[in-house]
């Protein structure tokens, strides 16, 4: 049976390699369904191919053996891994089979089955160069697909898919060159490094110039952005859900004011439709609303999951968050909608205390004023509208900062604040808090440790709106944020920064809303060119949509804080007078799109494997190199020969090439040759000097004469035999003292 199996594999091998190709890109569709599936369902296929691939490559029995042996196998691995994860399962016996629980089998029994059908008909159908490459081919074209119209990024899987496409092609060619010409491959396989060399060696230049090609604009269209324009969808980087301050459309994520803010993350494009139009006398940010539970991806309290308003007066003053002790500013800001869009919440800046004015058509009714958070409500009734203009009256906090940074924790929290700002997931990775204990390690106060989160994060991260996400490795999206992806939009640096504040039991929340937006030129530049015109209206657009974060600070407040580069909270401070001042806004949104900023070095687990992949074709092909350098190490050693002669060397020319060759090496050692010897005349003297050594001399003599004064033809191996007889003469020359003023005398 032993010997049998071994025959069985000695004339199977390259059906053996067919399965591992196959088994390969079945694995990569494993890989893409993966987020798709059960655990359980993604087990289950593993196995069926496993076992499909094992049995075939090693089993020498007829196929209906083999095909009835298999099926038990995948039976008794769904049975066994659905009885491992607490599924039911049906008992032993008649009556266990005939249970209910015999019906949870089946649906995971299907995808085991299909993955065993798909692969056998793949290893029985793919047996010529055009189907492979139709395999090869069908599965590049599908991933290219699921990779620029779905969610997931589907590269590696690619690229497996081609290595693995490769490798059955090539083992698919031995094969028919063994079958057409056994004698023939008889001769060739007692080379094998020959052949697997040569293979390395074609699949290192390949991947080599893969990696190495330039990028080059594609002078046709590809025919995915072409649908893309054909749709009206602007093109886009890596990207999955928009959310946050995103809006998904159905085929593209857009900047926008979000609505759903439990899955951020992905990637979007910048959109300037205009959204509102606000006259004020104070650049702010434009609050909408906050969010205090964290879920792991996003923040899963929506407007009324916690919060109930109260109902709102105009002209009436709205009732105060907190009871903050800091001086404030009164600022008035009346909003002109620019678009159609129906939101829920009205915009302001914080904190709004009173609606002065709203449209006649919309019902007061609809607003509620949700005091914890500060929000103003808007209900979403059904084919209703939005105010197409309003007016509002805020009181901003102006934060004396010198003050604020001196107060310590217990000063700051000795009375009760809401739990819910300094909650924390169960399974949070303890990384975050360590790398936030470390950021604050230097700093005394509450305030001061902020500080030092704000600078760590916009100093170390890089602004994106296209962050890529093929580095995400954790479920957590502040944790892949700063420890993976280390690059993004708001919404990653603002959630990672209220994360951290609270990791360590600083109360922090989530806010959204619109960053100023921008001020037109005419209200830079008056029509007279000299009439001095403040600037007070701002555009907003969607490409403003923005997330930042508020820290309560006990008797101070809650105060705003920026933890995006490129962005500078507009917050009123004030000094040792306590006199008020604003900071301008550096830059909106679409500036940081474009902002370079110092990127810290990152490990990219799912790259590893591309990098141990290219090193090692880099090494092939020098070793390749150096292979070929040795195999024509005689054409380079007659190379100067051949040079100088101005022509093809003969055996003779390449004797006394190899004669000047040695005697310069004799020379080295000390057997020195004087300008008015002859050859016959130096060896007689090294001779007569050292006896021992005339054994190897008179040889090399008597052929280099013969090369250089008999009319005789000189043979090829002739120049082999010299570069023989000079290596006895090296080794020779090592075993004697040479003594170099030694003459033969006369």
């Amino acid at each position: 049976m032993m010997k049998l199996w071994l025959d069985k594999l000695s004339t199977t091998f390259f059906s053996t390699l067919t399965m591992l190709w196959i088994w390969i890109m079945g694995m990569q569709w494993v890989s893409f369904t993966e987020t798709i599936w059960l655990s359980e369902t993604t087990a289950i296929v593993i196995a069926a191919l496993t076992i499909t691939a094992v049995t075939e490559a090693l089993l020498p029995i007829k196929q209906g053996y083999r095909v009835v042996l298999q099926f038990l196998l995948i039976l008794y691995c769904v049975y066994s891994l659905l009885k491992t994860s607490g599924n039911p399962v049906p008992v032993f016996g008649a009556e266990g089979f005939l249970s209910e629980e015999l019906l949870y089998l089946f649906p995971y029994l299907w995808f085991a089955i299909a993955a065993w059908a798909i692969f056998l008909f793949l290893a029985r159908w793919a047996k010529t160069r055009g189907r492979v490459l139709l395999v090869v081919g069908i599965h590049v074209i599908s991933f290219a697909i699921l990779d620029s119209f779905t969610k997931i990024v589907l590269w590696d899987e690619i690229a497996w898919v081609v290595g693995a496409g490769m490798g059955w092609l090539v083992s698919s060619h031995f094969n028919r060159f063994r079958r057409r010409f056994p004698q023939g491959w008889v001769n060739l396989s007692k080379y094998p490094f020959k052949i697997i060399a040569n293979i390395l060696v074609i699949f290192s230049l390949i991947i080599v110039a893969g990696v190495n090609m330039p990028h080059v604009k594609p002078t046709l269209t590809d025919p995915y952005t072409a649908w893309r324009e054909w749709n009206g969808v602007p093109l886009s980087g890596v990207g999955t859900s928009g959310t946050g301050t995103l809006i998904e459309s159905a085929s593209e994520s857009m900047s926008g004011y979000g609505r759903e803010d439990n899955d951020l993350g992905g990637g979007f494009n910048f959109d300037y439709s205009p959204v509102m139009s606000i006259t004020s006398e104070e650049r702010s940010y434009w609050r909408g609303e906050t969010r205090a539970v964290y879920s792991g991806t996003g923040w899963a309290d929506g407007a009324s999951s916690r919060r109930s308003g109260t109902g709102v007066d105009v002209g009436d003053p709205l009732p105060e968050e907190t009871g903050s002790s800091v001086p404030t500013k009164k600022l008035e800001q009346s909003v002109t909608m620019l678009s159609d869009t129906v939101y829920p919440v009205l915009f302001g800046a914080y904190s709004v205390r009173q609606l002065d004015s709203l449209d006649e058509d919309i019902d007061p009714d609809r607003l509620s004023w949700v005091t914890e958070g500060a929000e103003m409500h808007l209900d979403d009734v059904r084919d209703a509208d939005y105010p197409k203009s309003y007016t509002l009256t805020s009181e901003v906090p102006v934060i004396p900062i010198d003050e604020l940074s001196a107060r310590t924790y217990d000063e700051l929290y000795s009375g009760s604040f809401d739990e819910a700002y300094v909650q924390m997931p169960r399974n949070f990775p303890d990384r975050v808090s360590d790398l936030a204990e470390e950021i604050t390690a230097d700093g005394d106060t509450p305030y001061e440790k902020v500080m030092l989160l704000q600078q760590y994060l916009t100093s170390n991260y890089t602004y994106t709106n296209t962050p890529d996400l093929s580095l995400k490795k954790s479920d957590d999206f502040v944790d892949a944020f700063l420890f993976e992806i280390m690059e993004g939009y708001c919404d990653y640096f603002s959630t990672s920064m209220v994360m951290m504040t609270r990791s360590l039991d600083i109360p922090a929340r989530w806010v959204k809303g619109y960053a100023p937006g921008r001020m037109t030129a005419s209200e830079y530049v008056p029509v007279d060119g000299q009439t001095s015109i403040e600037p007070d209206n701002y555009t907003v657009t969607n490409a403003d949509a923005h997330s930042w974060v508020e820290v309560y600070f006990g008797e101070y407040g809650w105060v705003p804080i920026e933890a995006t580069p490129g962005f500078s909270m507009p917050i009123l401070t004030a000094d040792a007078d306590a006199e008020p001042v604003i900071e301008e806004e550096v830059e909106e949104e679409e500036k940081a799109e474009d902002e370079v900023a110092p990127a810290p070095t990152s490990d990219n687990p799912s790259s590893g494997w591309v990098k141990i992949i290219v090193t090692a074709a880099v090494v092939v092909i020098v070793l390749w190199i150096l292979y070929i350098v040795w195999r024509m190490r005689i054409s380079l050693r007659f190379a100067g020969a051949r040079i100088r002669a101005g022509k093809p060397l003969t055996a003779a020319d390449k004797v006394i090439a190899e004669t000047e060759r040695w005697i310069r090496s004799v020379q080295r050692k000390g057997l020195v040759r004087q300008e008015h010897e002859t050859l016959r005349e130096s060896v007689r003297r090294w001779a007569y000097a050292h006896p021992e050594l005339e054994a190897e001399l008179r040889p090399l003599l008597q052929q280099f004469e013969a090369a250089r004064y008999s009319p005789a033809e000189v043979k090829e191996e002739q120049w082999r035999s010299v570069q023989q007889d000079a290596e006895k003469l090296k080794k020779s020359i090592k075993k004697v003292r040479i003594v170099p003023d030694k003459r033969l005398s006369t």
